[in-house]
């Protein structure tokens, strides 16, 4: 009997300290793929009004934030999507859930080797490498090389495409990746772990004021 309430109990302990991921479908990830050069229009990226928001999770907390783009571009061809990339400037990690002093850790502490490596690793990379439509009006799905921490893995996520044109190209994505993919493995404290994805939110906005 004994036995039993301390496996109960030890169940219990692994249970309470395995953190959940975020909430989001997973994208697939496989081995970086070829870019194929396509004809189009290249429609430049408004990167003020495009937006990427992360969020991570941890046994304690749910942590969310942003990054802001440095550069990009969506290539249209016959009224679809047919390419495009974007450059992520990691130095704007940005926590959107803390203040003050715990807000500033938690931002050094992603910037640092433990997460992306910054110093080293700046910028965050994405280049479509295929579209395919979806049955209904507005969705597809995306593939593209996603490169972190110098390390590039090609990934598919489902996306909506709610504008394009050969001036104007608006899309977005909500999709969770596995972070020890791009080498990014802290655990976290051992009582406080932290989940093995996290999950981004793209919203790309190419030709309106850009």
């Amino acid at each position: 009997m004994k036995k039993i309430v301390v496996m109960l109990a030890a169940g219990i302990l692994i249970v309470a300290c395995t953190p959940k991921n975020p909430e989001g479908e997973k994208a697939t990830t496989t081995e970086r793929a070829e870019v194929t050069t396509t004809g189009g229009t290249e429609v430049a990226l408004n990167i003020n009004a495009s937006k990427v928001t992360w969020t991570g999770r941890k046994v304690s907390a749910t942590h969310t934030g942003n990054v802001a783009l440095k550069s990009g571009s969506l290539t249209v061809a016959d009224g679809k999507i047919a390419g495009g990339n974007f450059v992520a400037d990691l130095n704007t990690i940005n926590d959107t859930d803390l203040q003050g002093e715990f807000k500033g850790k938690l931002e050094g502490h992603l910037k640092s080797p433990d997460f992306f490596d910054v110093a080293q690793f700046p910028e965050a990379k994405f280049e479509i490498t295929g579209v395919t439509d979806g049955a209904e009006t507005g969705k597809a799905t995306i593939s593209g090389n996603l490169t972190m921490r110098g390390v590039t893995k090609n990934i598919t996520f489902p996306a909506t495409v709610t504008e394009v044109t050969e001036t104007s190209v608006k899309a977005t994505a909500d999709f969770n990746v596995l972070r020890e993919d791009w080498g990014l493995v802290y655990p976290g404290m051992a009582d406080d772990l932290i989940s093995k994805e996290f999950n981004l939110k793209i919203e790309l906005v190419a030709g309106v004021g850009a």
